[in-house]
């Protein structure tokens, strides 16, 4: 019986240790505004204060306690309104929850119109940089037909080869923007 309790005890010590060890994760959101020149107003205390304030209104005190520890936010590009928010995983839904009713953003005494849109969700930095460069590219495919000039495609083409995970498939979009041109003078 001895030997019972011992095992149990380290097996109680062994979970405790896990549990003690917090996952984090990572999301990736587009701040989605009327006016582009608002998204250099913004800054990250503003984005953490609202969605903090989101979570708050939706989920009570048990949200806002549960998220408020270890809840920051990593990245803001105020020029293309990417957002990286890190919180522990136990609080991945409430926080995700949400951001749907995120309306605005205040920051530097003016109140911003907006609304965050989620691009993924990921177990680290790195997964949503891969994503958020597959993202961009995809983006400026779409751009691409839209093009008024000959120019403006090469610029658009010269910003889709330089994105990293797309380099592999140079020859690929090199055909694919060859086959384009000669459509377009069919």
């Amino acid at each position: 019986m001895a030997l019972l309790t011992e095992v149990s005890t380290e097996e109680e010590e062994f979970n405790h240790g896990a549990s003690e060890i917090e996952v984090k994760m990572y999301l990736l959101c587009e701040v989605n505004v009327t006016d582009r020149s608002d998204l250099l107003l913004l800054d990250d205390r503003a984005v953490l204060l609202a969605v903090r304030a989101a979570v708050e209104r939706m989920h009570g005190d048990y949200g806002a306690a549960l998220c408020s520890i270890r809840f920051s936010v990593k990245y803001l590009n105020a020029h293309t309104g990417i957002v990286f928010l890190r919180f522990p995983k136990k609080c991945y839904k409430l926080l995700w929850s949400a951001l749907p009713f995120i309306t605005h953003l205040e920051s530097r005494g003016k109140r911003i119109p907006c609304f965050l849109n989620c691009l993924h969700v990921g177990g680290t930095i790195r997964t949503c940089q891969k994503f958020l460069i597959r993202y961009n590219a995809k983006q400026l495919q779409r751009m691409l037909p839209e093009c008024k000039n000959e120019e403006e495609k090469q610029q658009i083409r010269r910003a889709i080869l330089s994105c990293s995970l797309i380099r592999s498939n140079k020859e690929q979009f090199a055909d694919e923007s060859k086959s384009e041109d000669e459509d377009e003078e069919e």
